[in-house]
């Protein structure tokens, strides 16, 4: 550690979403407006409000682990681990540094909750020596880092990031201070959730945070007028973060690179945002002032977009006032999570992989659905269509309960 600040480059990226198991097909889904959500299959619904969700489909853990791995671990890190594997082999990483210079830091909201569900029922109905001696390590919100770190012997730091909705975007961006300071030369990073279970989906609607529509294409609405709460999804994205010059000689395919993170607290409330927006301005502030940002750049933002109504009335305001209103107006924003649904701690890293693919494509993910406009949500979200555009400048916005902001920026390289 010398003081040096080192830039940061994308080597690797995995996706396991509600559009597609692999970054390849979830990026033509969100280019392509394909909706992910449906009605939810994972367990009887009679009695709950909210019938649909995005679940990802066709998913066989046996892919990516043995059989009895798949039985000691939780959905959430089953998926951790095969976005993590997608992203590694692409990568190749491994081998070219000592095991202790490669950390990993891998997000949740929540960890493993159908684990604790699961186990709590035999608990309370079978009493406590029916309890599995995995509980424990199934459910806590360490294990998809601690899994990935066993798996490719990575001796670095091997951290979550637990902040809710920003989890993902949290630990991307912690992974990124932590290479630019020199503690590490490559960290496998992102975010995983699987929290549609029946206490998860309860606890959700009963603070009024789900949308309880039934058409698929009425449920999650960002930015439109008729939104009233989110769409629960599920999955896993991840990315292999690589010190640029190690990753330029050994010819890694490289991305994009990272070049700015933001992080802040609302220091509010605990589920809503503050009203005058300033801690999401203040994150985007950061990561637009460590990236260089000019009034030239053409911005993408990749909003976090739920389809709550104080949200997108609230991120918008921070759009306005982190850009300025001329250039929030020339901005291109839009909200992949009305096509994904919110996958809660996994959000901030899918959403990452999208802003990287846009600045490798030229194209920008549309915000399906977007039918009726809301004054307060006044700028330019893509509506509908995939927009084409030479994005100088990419950010991603993630906003988690208990008031936390996260904002990464990318760049071509």
């Amino acid at each position: 550690m010398n003081g040096e600040i080192r830039r940061v480059v994308v080597t690797g990226l995995g996706a396991i979403t509600p559009v597609g198991n692999s970054v390849s097909e979830a990026w033509a889904s969100l280019t392509e407006g394909r909706c992910g959500i449906g009605p939810i299959t994972l367990f009887d619904t009679a009695d709950f409000k909210a019938k649909l969700d995005a679940e990802v489909k066709d998913f066989n853990p046996r892919d990516y682990m043995e059989k009895a791995e798949t039985l000691r671990s939780d959905r959430y890190a089953q998926y951790a681990i095969a976005a993590a594997t997608q992203a590694v082999e692409e990568s190749g990483v491994i081998g070219t540094l000592p095991p202790e210079r490669i950390a990993v830091y891998f997000g949740t909201g929540i960890g493993g909750i159908q684990t604790f569900q699961t186990e709590t029922k035999k608990l309370l109905d079978r009493g406590p020596s029916r309890v599995s001696p995995f509980f424990v390590p199934m459910m806590i919100a360490n294990m998809a880092s601690g899994m990935i770190a066993i798996r490719y012997n990575c001796q670095g730091a091997a951290m979550p990031s637990v902040t809710a909705c920003a989890s993902g975007s949290n630990a991307i961006g912690e992974a990124l201070r932590v290479i630019r300071h020199g503690y590490a030369d490559a960290v496998i990073t992102g975010g995983a959730e699987a929290a549609i279970t029946e206490s998860g989906v309860a606890g959700f609607v009963n603070m009024q945070a789900l949308s309880t529509a039934t058409d698929p294409n009425a449920a999650s609405l960002p930015f439109d007028k008729r939104r009233a709460g989110f769409v629960i999804g599920e999955g896993a994205g991840a990315l292999v973060l690589e010190e640029y010059e190690h990753a330029k000689a050994r010819g890694a395919r490289i991305y994009a690179e990272i070049t700015g993170y933001g992080s802040t607290c609302d220091a509010y409330h605990i589920t809503a945002p503050r009203p005058d927006a300033d801690g999401g301005r203040r994150a985007m502030v950061e990561a637009m002032d460590e990236s260089g940002y000019k009034d030239s750049d053409t911005v993408y933002i990749n909003a976090h977009g739920t389809g709550t109504p104080l949200n997108d009335k609230a991120e918008t305001l921070a759009i306005k006032t982190a850009l300025g209103e001329e250039a929030a107006r020339r901005a291109y924003i839009s909200s992949t999570k009305s096509m994904t649904g919110h996958m809660l701690g996994a959000a901030g890293a899918i959403e990452a992989i999208a802003c990287i693919k846009t600045l490798e494509t030229g194209i920008i993910a549309p915000t399906i659905n977007l039918l009726e406009s809301d004054p307060d949500c006044d700028l330019n979200y893509c509506p509908n269509t995939a927009v084409k555009a030479d994005i100088t400048l990419a950010l991603s916005n993630s906003l988690g309960f208990g008031g936390h902001n996260a904002c990464l920026a990318f760049r071509r390289i």
